[in-house]
């Protein structure tokens, strides 16, 4: 009660007034709600094609196959580090082109060589150059050895019936066969036959 006697408004809400916004609330609700249900839901991109289900008329013969060689197939090794479920397969790389193919250029075959076969080279000369000896007016005589006989001969000289003393060095010496076959070059290394 105010001090002049009147009375004041009072503030509370009244029941009525709340009853009646939850019926607008409600029939708003009603309204939009069967809307939303009965909207149409967009078809998926790729449908399925009903499946039938298999009855008694409709079974074929290879349906009832039992293929029991593949239960003998190698089953990969649990403990192999290359089993990865997680990883895809992938492609090996294509081989490498084949090379080119180089063509070589025909040789022709060597020709024949119809001349009869050369005679064998003589045997080597078997004396060995054992010294060198100066005389009078400067001549140079040659001594050899076969280690059972001792020669000596001057440049020109043939020794033993068959071999010729071409040039005296003070080193070796130059000797062939009579016919001039078998030149070669002796050192003096025969040392060993003598005293023999």
């Amino acid at each position: 009660m105010e001090p002049d006697g009147s009375t004041r408004p009072s503030t509370r809400p009244r029941p009525w007034l709340l009853v009646a916004l939850a019926v607008v609330v409600a029939v708003a609700l009603i309204a939009w709600l069967p809307e939303k249900l009965a909207a149409p839901t967009p078809a998926p991109s790729n449908p399925r094609a009903p499946r039938k289900a298999k009855t008694v008329d409709n079974v074929q013969p290879g349906d009832l196959q039992v293929r029991l060689e593949e239960l003998n197939a190698p089953r990969p090794d649990a403990q192999s580090s290359e089993r990865n479920p997680f990883r895809f397969y992938v492609k090996p790389p294509p081989p490498p082109p084949p090379a080119p193919k180089v063509e070589t250029p025909a040789v022709a075959p060597p020709p024949i060589d119809n001349r009869p076969p050369l005679p064998p080279p003589p045997p080597a000369i078997p004396l060995k150059y054992i010294g060198l000896l100066e005389e009078r007016g400067g001549a140079k005589l040659a001594a050899f050895s076969d280690c059972r006989t001792t020669m000596r001969g001057h440049e020109g000289d043939i020794l033993a019936g068959q071999y010729r003393l071409v040039k005296i060095g003070n080193e070796s010496v130059i000797m062939e066969y009579v016919d001039g076959r078998g030149r070669t070059t002796i050192r003096l290394s025969g040392q060993e036959c003598v005293g023999k």
